[in-house]
């Protein structure tokens, strides 16, 4: 079997001492599935095996209230007899587990239908030189010290403001992880990440009123999080200006979506365009292709090599190679999301997207969008709400509608003015998506998704 991707990509040396395999145990694991699966009859198989482990310690009013220690493994088989699939996976890593999962794959794949779509990725798009986009950062965090900071973290909020009266706790939470993907066409590629978080969840009350709110940092690396102490003051300053909400009068205005709940737009997008939506012809962006679909200063790129980034990686779920594409270009939609299953239904070509989006970044251009910070798109608006919770899914991925409950701010003169609950903010996605006056440059990442806060000109919003 040819090896595309060297024998050990993109694992440094001190993973070893983080696992309970060896990336070469993985490695061997995928090969004799491959083989055994061979020999049972497979015209194709793809093979994924994986093991991770986290840590995630809570903290409530100064007292330890969980510490939670989890180490997982699995694997899967993907098999093919001619256009026929079956699926199949396990925990267990003993070679009887193994020929086992194996056989049922096969099983199944002889019972289902054919399926001139199905089958492994084009041979040519498989990536063949594995890049290091150094995702992998160990944390060594004794449970003690986690015990600390997370303490820290809440206090800092506590001590904020009197009005925090409760808390829900500080978590700090550390994950790491390693996986192997494999197919029968030569693929073999895999690579150690991490991911770590700190959160900080409090209560504020005042008279009768009480409220919640919470934030966040999370980061490959544990240096690039936040300071434990900000992270819980910006909770608190989050829950206390939310205190003595009032209800405001159905009306049409401009909304100002803040940058944390922003990238839930981008999330309603991309669905749209990727494959599974259309080609089951379940999207409200149907051929839409070098069409406009939003505001022409819109720009949007998936980009996958981003060093440390949340999303990043050098090939998808496939083992197909990955690259940056424009998505929305001024406006017009460039691109779909593809895997090549999708992408062999709508007669296209998979891109690089099996398994989702990766660094999906919105990049206004033109006039002063992008170039506004957060107090510059409340002038900018004027007059109109500020939203920083939703509530509710009320999208209807066909048609676009778009009706979700949220709780933000009123704002007049380009300030704000005070809390509003109990509302509901109502609109159709595609002309949300055109309507887009300005995107701030205060871009938060806590996620695969980043953009700064989104002007949307002309919404409903619905109150007493």
């Amino acid at each position: 079997m040819n090896t595309l991707v060297s024998p050990a990509p993109c694992h440094p040396d001190h993973v070893k001492d983080r696992f309970s395999n060896s990336a070469d145990n993985l490695r061997n694991i995928a090969q004799e599935m491959l083989a055994y699966a061979k020999q049972r009859g497979a015209s194709a198989a793809s093979v994924e095996v994986s093991e991770g482990f986290g840590q995630a310690v809570t903290v409530r009013h100064g007292e330890v209230e969980t510490i939670e220690y989890n180490r997982d493994k699995g694997l899967g088989i993907t098999t093919y007899i001619g256009q026929q699939r079956g699926n199949a996976s396990t925990s267990d890593f003993s070679p009887q587990a193994i020929r086992d999962t194996v056989d049922a794959a096969l099983s199944i794949a002889s019972y289902t239908a054919k399926d001139d779509c199905s089958g492994l990725p084009d041979a040519d798009m498989l990536e063949r030189d594995c890049t290091d986009l150094d995702l992998y950062h160990p944390w060594d965090l004794p449970v003690d010290a986690a015990i600390e900071l997370a303490k820290q973290c809440e206090q800092a909020a506590l001590d904020t403001d009197t009005r925090i009266g409760n808390s829900e706790g500080a978590t700090v939470s550390v994950h790491e992880a390693q996986f192997v993907h494999a197919n029968s066409l030569g693929f073999v590629g895999g690579y150690p990440s991490s991911r770590h978080s700190l959160s900080c969840a409090v209560i504020a009350g005042q008279n009768d009123a009480m409220e919640r709110d919470y934030w966040y940092s999370v980061a490959r690396d544990a240096a690039d999080l936040l300071d434990a102490q900000q992270v819980g003051r910006i909770a608190a300053e989050r829950t206390v200006r939310r205190l003595n909400a009032r209800q405001i009068s159905t009306m049409q205005v401009p909304v100002l979506f803040e940058a944390p709940i922003a990238a839930s737009l981008l999330g309603h997008f991309t669905g749209a365009v990727s494959g599974g939506s259309l080609y089951r012809k379940s999207s409200f962006l149907l051929d839409q292709l070098d069409k406009p679909v939003f505001a022409s200063h819109i720009n949007i790129e998936d980009i996958p090599n981003i060093r440390k980034g949340l999303a990043s990686s050098p090939f998808d779920d496939e083992g197909v190679r990955v690259q940056r594409r424009a998505i929305v270009e001024n406006g017009v939609l460039r691109g779909y999301f593809l895997g090549s299953y999708s992408a062999r239904k709508l007669g296209m070509r998979s891109t690089g997207n099996s398994g989702g989006n990766h660094n999906q970044i919105l990049k206004p251009s033109g006039g002063s969008s992008g170039v506004l910070d957060f107090a510059g798109l409340l002038k900018t608006m004027s007059r109109g709400l500020l939203v920083t919770e939703l509530l509710g899914s009320g999208i209807n991925a066909v048609t676009g509608d778009y009706s979700r409950g949220a709780a933000g701010f009123w704002v007049e003169g380009g300030e704000i003015q005070y809390p509003v609950q109990e509302i509901t903010i109502a609109g159709n996605l595609k002309d949300m998506f055109r309507n887009i006056v300005a995107v701030g440059n205060d871009i938060l990442v806590q996620g695969s998704r980043q953009c700064g806060s989104i002007l949307v000109e002309g919404m409903t919003v619905a109150g007493q």
